[in-house]
């Protein structure tokens, strides 16, 4: 886990700080989500993992020019796990922003309000569901004609596993029920009531078997068992609160779908209330914290959602989350323990990450025993010492997060930490540059932490994404030499009688992987420049330099005379070439210095050159999913316009796929123009761009 530049305050980073950090958080939240939605065995708290979720958030509001593809506020879940059936879902799943305190709970509802025209008149209703927020796990059910035929995970919020014979076991869950509608699909959550969550982990330890650690992790390991018999033995339970699709719309409001629901036989949480100001929704919230501890179930907050379906539906989503609703979270839960070691961890790019070694305490019913302390930084700021007791807060079943030191409990003969000035992987030199709260190895690829982990983000998921070589195996094969750089790793076909030598390493195992390997010899521009691994580039970025660029060719045609303008002899093409890289969107100067960096260094261009004998890197694509008039396009809105606010108008044009930019250029496709318009209306005819005015546009999106 990486936190370079954690202990910076949001409003001290400087842009390039601001780029590396929402780089480091894509990354840090992404393993989070895999840990958490995939694989059920979460390894930071949902306190520090809303931690890192808001300020991501907060340094995007502040630069949003910054914003990654790969933002964690573009993502939900996880992908699919392994062993079960994938099934795209007929309207994304998604998740929730977060709310920690009143004044954030007001601003979301001032936001609606400021978003819809209408609302901006205080004295038009806004009502707002409250709904306790239960802590398990997502799931959607289709029913046709009133029959179950298919239960589904969130998953990756578009694809979710197929676990309806395991749904089916489930009593709160009725097979048929009595609708008109074709298709009916109900989203809810299924969970486990503390009483049944206690008997259970008494029955696995009376035979021997894992033992939960919470509710949450119990509902999702009973959900997800391969053999639906050992689901039918957990005590399930289910409540609906979501409509998913629908062949018919014949409701007005979320109060009416879930009447529905109720109506039907589908179970819905009966401490759902309707709140028609904010004041109810704060006392709603006070009142469910205050008997969070009567309830039989987990909660860890209050869901609030527009009631209206019109206004959810013109409110629309940000990406991953929805503006019509949000999740107001409960405090986190401390405990005090023990630092017994502060081990430094390095990653890929040389980093040097701080983690403390707890001595295992029970926080909420869940053991926890390490703890991120991001960089040097934060542990001088709270002076966190080894053999110091600390006071660890969380909010679930993950690696907590470090509060304070218990100063009066502090031994006498403690010394601070001293942290080192040496990678402890490789002996090499750890610097900190002017400006970086990061101290990092410059041993490069002689380091083998950072050789390790820049093969694994080689072959991860969203880079060359090899299935069958996973982490475990990739540090193997480096070890031994089977592999040193990513090029090997295409030729390891020549190393057969190596790999058959290894323990593990059957026949149809060793085929299956060079099969995998074989498989993505062929690989798009866009993952090919992430699985690089160079600094500042995540997946956001890799795909505007891949959009601008088009093909591997021109890219580092590019790339290369840009890492040539800091030589004495650099030319003319070579200035050009980094002004045009800092021009493109949200690169700037920072990622365009690391870029050429990246080229300016001989061993980098012999591994460009290795992979090019290994692998074809297709031309970018761009992927156009919607049918629209302005698809494609780049639309510039100035002025005030009537029928809408400027938000909702931005909304719905990026819901078309038109690109939303703030200035005008030749690149500009459509300015619109409203009332007392400005300068961008006349440079935008200067340009020759297309001016549109409001109901030229409506027209052109069709909007009645």
């Amino acid at each position: 886990m990486t936190g370079d530049l954690r202990s910076v305050p949001v409003e001290a980073l400087d842009e390039s700080q601001a780029a590396a950090e929402l780089a480091a958080l894509a990354v840090e939240l992404a393993a989070d989500d895999v840990a958490y939605h995939q694989n059920d065995a979460p390894i930071i708290t949902d306190a520090e993992f809303d931690f890192l979720k808001r300020r991501n958030a907060a340094i995007e509001a502040r630069f949003p020019h910054l914003i990654r593809e790969d933002s964690p506020s573009k993502r939900v879940g996880a992908p699919p796990a392994a062993g079960f059936i994938k099934v795209q879902h007929s309207r994304q799943m998604t998740s929730l922003d977060n709310a920690f305190t009143e004044d954030e709970l007001i601003n979301f509802v001032n936001g609606v309000r400021r978003f819809l025209r209408e609302l901006q008149d205080q004295a038009v209703t806004l009502e707002m569901m409250a709904e306790p927020k239960i802590d398990g796990l997502s799931v959607a059910l289709r029913y046709e004609r009133g029959r179950l035929t298919l239960g589904l995970t969130r998953g990756n919020g578009y694809v979710g596993e197929d676990i309806t014979d395991n749904i089916r076991t489930i009593s709160a869950i009725p097979a048929a029920v009595q609708t008109e509608l074709a298709v009916l699909e109900v989203r809810g959550e299924v969970f486990m009531d503390r009483h049944a969550f206690q008997q259970l982990n008494e029955s696995q330890r009376a035979q021997g078997n894992k033992i939960f650690a919470n509710p949450r992790n119990a509902a999702a390991g009973s959900l997800r068992q391969l053999d639906p018999a050992i689901t039918a033995e957990r005590p399930l339970r289910f409540l609906a609160y979501a409509l998913g699709e629908s062949s018919k719309q014949i409701w007005e409001t979320h109060e009416e779908i879930l009447n529905y629901f109720k109506l039907i036989g589908i179970p819905v949480n009966n401490e759902n209330i309707l709140c028609n100001n904010i004041e109810c929704m704060l006392q709603y919230y006070r009142a469910l914290e205050g008997k969070r501890a009567d309830l039989p179930y987990d909660i860890d907050g209050v869901v609030f959602k527009v009631n209206r379906l019109d206004w959810q539906e013109r409110l629309g989503f940000v990406t991953r989350t929805p503006r019509w609703a949000i999740a107001q979270k409960f405090p986190a839960e401390r405990a005090e323990t023990r630092v017994n070691a502060i081990r430094i961890q390095v990653g890929r790019t040389g980093t040097l990450t701080p983690v403390a070694e707890l001595e295992p305490v029970t926080v909420g019913g869940v053991v926890v025993s390490r703890a991120t302390l991001h960089n040097e930084d934060e542990i001088a700021r709270k002076d966190i010492r080894v053999c110091d007791q600390v006071i660890v807060q969380r909010a679930g079943d993950v690696i907590p997060q470090v509060v304070a030191v218990v100063p009066e409990k502090r031994p006498a003969d403690s010394l601070p930490f001293a942290f080192p000035d040496h990678c402890p992987e490789c002996g090499s030199l750890a610097v900190r540059e002017e400006g970086e709260a990061a101290r990092r190895c410059t041993g490069g690829l002689i380091c083998p932490a950072q050789a390790v982990e820049r093969l694994k983000h080689f072959v991860s998921r969203d880079a060359f994404d090899i299935e069958g070589l996973g982490e475990k195996h990739i540090s193997a094969f480096w070890a031994d030499g089977l592999i040193a750089k990513p090029g090997d790793i295409f030729r390891l076909r020549t190393k057969v009688d190596s790999l058959h030598s290894r323990e593990g390493w059957g026949s149809r195992s060793i085929e299956n992987l060079l099969v995998a390997i074989e498989a993505r010899r062929t690989i798009g521009l866009d993952r090919f420049i992430y699985a690089l691994g160079i600094r500042q580039v995540g997946q956001a970025t890799a795909k505007r330099l891949a959009r601008h660029y088009r093909t591997c060719e021109a890219w580092r045609s590019a790339m290369q005379a840009a890492s040539e303008l800091a030589a004495e002899s650099a030319t003319e093409p070579a200035a050009n070439a980094r002004s045009e890289l800092i021009n493109i969107e949200s690169i700037g100067p920072s990622v365009a210095a690391d870029l050429a960096a990246f080229f300016a260094e001989p061993h980098n261009i012999e591994v460009l050159n290795d992979l090019a004998r290994e692998v074809t890197v297709e031309p970018y694509v761009p992927r156009t999913a919607l049918v629209s008039p302005v698809a494609g396009r780049t639309v510039v809105f100035t002025g005030t316009l009537e029928s809408m606010t400027r938000s909702e108008a931005k909304a719905r044009a990026e819901a078309l796929g038109a690109q939303v930019a703030g200035a005008v250029s030749k690149k500009t496709d459509y300015v619109i123009v409203g009332a007392d318009a400005g300068s961008k209306a006349t440079k935008a005819r200067d340009l020759g761009v297309t001016v549109l005015n409001e109901a030229e546009w409506l027209r052109l999106i069709s909007v009645e």
